[in-house]
């Protein structure tokens, strides 16, 4: 049994920052890909940020720069630090994992657990 659970979400205002986090229930994280994706009213899911086993990670061009994707892995927890935050934020962000791979992806068809998302809303 796999259990996603994020955290960290909340209103924010444009240009501040806020940092997401999602403690799993993984018997060893290391053998996971992490992910956030994030979905907004009327759009599909996309990736935000990947972090592979490896040390690699791979951002969306919109977040390039502004949200740092990280884990602790001795406490099961990826992290995703948004600064500089855009009212085009707005979305329920999804942590997201697999089992295995070798690079960073965002494509969510990859990810067999999921969370049940933390919202975050950029008032401008």
């Amino acid at each position: 049994q796999v259990q996603l659970v994020e955290s960290g979400g909340g209103p924010v205002e444009a240009g501040g920052s806020l940092r997401l986090s999602c403690v799993v229930s993984l018997r060893t994280m290391t053998d996971y890909t992490m992910a956030w994706f994030r979905q907004a009213p009327g759009k599909e899911r996309e990736g935000v940020a990947s972090d592979g086993r490896y040390g690699t990670t791979a951002y969306a061009d919109s977040v390039k720069g502004r949200f740092t994707i990280s884990r602790n892995n001795a406490k099961n927890t990826l992290y995703l630090e948004m600064n500089s935050l855009k009212p085009e934020d707005n979305a329920m962000y999804y942590c997201a994992a697999k089992f295995g791979g070798v690079e960073p992806t965002l494509w969510s068809l990859h990810y067999t657990y999921w969370g049940q998302g933390t919202q975050v809303t950029v008032s401008s």
